[in-house]
């Protein structure tokens, strides 16, 4: 046997979250995508990006400054890491805006939507700019000057900013930085008049106009920059007496302090202008940024939204509805007779939303118990869980108030909650509760029955448009007390009970998990069936990889689809031969968890909340369980595991180096898109049911991340995700 715990049998999972990015690239740089797709998944890119400098490039820095190397499977140091990862950084940063100028642009112009610079307006527009600067701009605007009087203002997290070389008229002698804040309430792309699809950036057009806010001084140079800082809450939870407003304390500090990470500045930008930047913040040369146009990509999505053409985007989304009653005693009684799967987004998120609503309204329905992680800005749940509480029914809520870059929205929730008398709790000290549970408590005669939700994705009907997502409605009696277990634990904070069917982390998944691995390399050495195949977001622990390694040794075939990060490296002679990795990103970022084992024949599959990351599996309440109805067994590994390997449009094979390659179709295979065969697949199961519902086409900024445009949205709402 090898030594599984070699550094070279692991890829870094910092350098393999910016494969996944580059994949997400390849997707804007693909001609056959509609052209505001292209656009879309450019503002991806950057804000995937500026999240993955917040979190990940912040603590690789909080590391170096303490001093400290958290052992990792690689065996690299926070330097290390930190060199490697700005060194790939600035190169994926290169190569998203020469798509952006060598590809897009071009392609919008001649779609008659056009990104000018001033210099580019005619007489007419320019007049019309500065009458704007001189209404709308200016007077919002306030500049500084930095001299020993006057430091550095506090600039917040990728807010637009004018960084502009200033000196004093007749001399040359005395040049200083200034810098122009440029609020958040401002549109960051101006639309000209004359009925076209002709804008100006907003920081080229304040750009153009901004020496009249510091006269007697000549501007030497000026360009557009922001500022990325360091995200990360610390929050001392044993010696918090009141978690939300410690949280809410760290939000307040989070927006105005934090470390800056990252600087990006307008390649328009003299060399002299950018030695000041770096010596204002006190930054190394590698954490510059120059770009070859908009220093926020992601704010794109304004002109995605702006523009009407449905021939630029992709084919509004109909979720379809399979049958299910929304009326209480119909839908109970459905779930009676069986377990239902649903899928989305192919299938509507609304029957989650209805069975919730069914619940809060039906007299026979005691208590409703529930974890929110994230949710929508208008969520439907919500109002239904608390006017559940208003009409006197239990309602117990697990907010989670840690869920990165959405805490103030669940703090806001958690308040409206509890004053409608629905019992809010903030889980386990110490552990995110990431779980994904909806439990309903039902008096039926002389009987309690309990119903559940079971998922892989948050209560949150806009990111259930974009996201893959798999959910089961059961009724069945080992899942449901399952359930209510779970949530004793997390309300009561009593030890954990054995559970009959679910694996719940961080107690006893981990090694239940590298159990079932386990237990195909015994069936493949003894010759019985044995085979793994698994779709998730991301695979990083050690344990779990160690465990593959082992039973590709055996001789089991491993298939994984993975989104994003990947430290297992695939194909290894003698260590991995036997475990092919593939990842998928399409239309609908890919979201679900499934993991089926072959069994000996007797095949298990289980979904949950849970990736298999040191994160998922040993610092979060998450909850895996079993499919144990076979028709819904057969579905999940026939029709959505094979249907995702089969893939051959969107898919990419991971290498033995960490890069990828894209997987096409050989002789004799169809090129099938995996989400559009589920699409179809789910018209097709609608069809033979008596109820369609077709919804509206999702609002324009809820893409494929919704997270970052969560926080987009708030300043004038897509995921990656939790």
């Amino acid at each position: 046997m090898p030594d599984l715990k070699d550094p070279s049998l692991y890829v870094n999972r910092e350098f393999s979250w910016l494969g996944f990015n580059r994949r997400v690239l390849e997707e804007a740089m693909d001609p056959s995508q509609p052209l505001l797709e292209r656009v879309k998944f450019l503002s991806i890119v950057d804000s995937n990006l500026t999240e993955f400098f917040e979190v990940r490039v912040a603590r690789l820095q909080e590391q170096m400054d303490a001093g400290v190397n958290p052992p990792t499977p690689d065996h690299l140091s926070a330097h290390d890491q930190w060199k490697g990862v700005h060194e790939r950084a600035h190169a994926l940063s290169a190569d998203l805006y020469r798509c952006w100028n060598e590809q897009v642009r071009p392609a919008l112009g001649s779609a008659g939507i056009r990104l000018l610079q001033m210099s580019d307006a005619d007489d007419v527009q320019r007049a019309f700019c500065e009458h704007f600067f001189e209404r709308e701009v200016g007077p919002v605007l306030t500049p500084f000057t930095l001299d020993p009087a006057h430091p550095l203002p506090h600039l917040l997290s990728q807010a637009l900013c004018l960084a502009v070389l200033l000196e004093d008229e007749g001399t040359a002698r005395s040049r200083r930085l200034g810098i122009v804040p440029v609020p958040r309430v401002l549109p960051r792309f101006v639309r000209l008049p004359g009925g076209k699809h002709e804008y100006v950036s907003l920081a080229d057009l304040a750009g153009a106009f901004v020496g009249r806010l510091y006269f007697g001084r000549r501007i030497v140079a000026v360009a557009p920059f922001r500022v990325t800082r360091n995200a990360n809450l610390e929050v001392d939870e044993e010696g918090a007496d009141d978690l939300l407003r410690a949280i809410e304390d760290q939000l307040r500090h989070r927006r105005r302090r934090g470390d800056v990470v990252r600087i990006e500045v307008s390649s328009r930008s003299t060399d002299e202008l950018r030695q000041a930047l770096l010596d204002a913040f006190e930054l190394d040369p590698l954490q510059l940024y120059v770009v070859d146009g908009p220093v926020n990509l992601s704010r794109m999505m304004q002109v995605y939204g702006d523009v009407s053409a449905p021939a630029l985007k992709d084919p509004p989304l109909r979720p379809a509805r399979v049958g299910l009653p929304r009326d209480p005693e119909p839908l109970f009684a459905r779930l009676r007779q069986g377990d239902v799967l649903l899928h989305h987004p192919f299938e509507s998120f609304s029957h989650v939303t209805d069975f919730v609503e069914a619940a809060a309204k039906d007299p026979q329905v005691l208590a409703i118990k529930q974890t929110l992680y994230r949710t929508s800005s208008d969520s439907p749940i919500v109002r239904a869980l608390a006017r559940a509480a208003e009409d006197g029914k239990q309602v117990v809520v697990v907010v989670e108030l840690k869920a990165r870059f959405d805490e103030a929205a669940n703090i806001a929730w958690a308040r409206r909650l509890e004053a409608s008398g629905v019992h809010v709790v903030y889980g386990l000290v110490g552990l995110k509760t990431h779980a994904k549970l909806t439990l309903v408590v039902r008096r039926e005669g002389d009987r309690i029955r309990r119903y559940a939700h079971l998922g892989t994705g948050n209560y949150n009907p806009s990111t259930a448009r974009v996201y893959t997502d798999l959910g089961v409605l059961t009724a069945r009696e080992t899942l449901t007390a399952d359930a209510a277990r779970v949530f004793d634990l997390l309300t009561s904070l009593s030890r954990p009970a054995r559970m009959d069917r679910m694996l719940v982390a961080p107690f006893d998944m981990l090694p239940r998990l590298v159990a079932l691995i386990r237990r195909e390399a015994e069936h493949a050495r003894a010759g019985r069936p044995a085979r793994i195949v698994a779709k998730m977001n991301a695979l990083a622990d050690e344990a779990v990889v160690e465990a593959l390694y082992e039973a590709s040794c055996a001789g089991v075939p491993v298939d994984l689809v993975v989104r994003g990060i990947c430290v297992l490296r695939p194909g290894v002679p003698g260590v991995s031969e036997n475990v092919r990795v593939t990842s998928v990103v399409g239309r609908f970022l890919e979201h679900s968890r499934v993991y089926s084992f072959e069994n000996g024949g007797s095949p298990e599959v289980y979904l949950g909340s849970a990736d298999w990351m040191p994160r998922n599996l040993r610092h979060r309440v998450e909850v895996l369980f079993p499919v144990e109805d076979a028709a819904l067994r057969d579905r999940l590994r026939n029709e959505v595991l094979a249907t995702y390997l089969a893939d051959r449009v969107k898919a990419r094979r991971i290498l033995p180096d960490g890069s990828h390659e894209r997987v096409v179709a050989g002789a004799g295979e169809t090129a099938v898109s995996a989400q559009v065969a589920l699409l179809d697949a789910a018209a097709k199961l609608a069809s033979r049911t008596p109820e369609v519902e077709p919804e509206p086409a999702p609002v324009p900024d809820a893409a494929t991340a919704p997270r970052r445009r969560r926080r987009a949205r708030k300043s004038v709402e897509v995921p990656p995700a939790g």
